[in-house]
């Protein structure tokens, strides 16, 4: 077992005490119990009932800023290529309109 492996296993049991998982007693048990330990195996006991660990990370866009769930966020200026396309489609549509004209 490696000293990254036990402190992994360490913030799991101080995060379940301090989120209430786990009591006084029993989280102190389970630490004296990791800190005890020469094999793997032997900390089954200590990482049985803990919360699991999250798998993934809030993508960036998801996170929130500020405000509560179901605000609206103020609204993000238009970069330039937005400008460059609503311009093209509109200089694009005016040239249809232009030709369609001329041809009738």
């Amino acid at each position: 077992m490696t000293d990254a492996e036990r402190e992994r296993l360490n913030a799991r049991l101080n995060a379940a005490f301090t989120s209430g998982a786990l009591d006084q007693d029993d989280y102190q048990s389970r630490l004296d119990r990791l800190f005890a330990a020469r094999r793997l195996g032997e900390l089954v006991p200590v990482a049985e009932g803990l919360p699991p660990l999250p798998t993934y990370s809030n993508p960036a866009i998801v996170a929130s800023s500020a405000g509560q769930p179901g605000e609206l966020s103020e609204s993000r200026p238009p970069g330039r290529l937005t400008a460059v396309v609503v311009g093209g489609l509109a200089a694009a549509i005016l040239i249809v309109a232009i030709l369609l004209v001329l041809l009738i």
